[in-house]
């Protein structure tokens, strides 16, 4: 398994589809920094495919006081739950 990170939101970059395009069936996608905003219901609409796979940065969405506007679709993962994906990842890729 694959860990990817994306940094940029869905809504100002095109890059979560270069992410999206060469990650495998079990990879999973992190979202950190502006690309929380991914994990809104109204910009999760790429990510639907990613059932169980998709987490965002709990941090990071509370830095934006977006905690609570999380599509249910999004795992919310704090520093410890990213550490923990790191560690169960065979190979961590980030997408800038």
């Amino acid at each position: 398994m694959h860990l990817h990170t994306l940094n940029q939101s869905p809504a100002q970059s095109q890059v979560y589809r270069q992410a999206l395009a060469a990650m495998a069936d079990d990879d999973c996608l992190l979202l950190i920094e502006e690309a929380v905003q991914g994990a809104l219901p109204h910009l999760i609409g790429p990510f639907e495919g990613l059932a169980g796979r998709l987490y965002v940065l709990e941090e990071d969405l509370l830095a934006r006081g977006l905690l609570e506007r999380c599509d249910d679709n999004a795992r919310v993962v704090d520093v410890e739950g990213f550490v923990s994906l790191t560690e169960q990842a065979d190979k961590v890729l980030s997408w800038y």
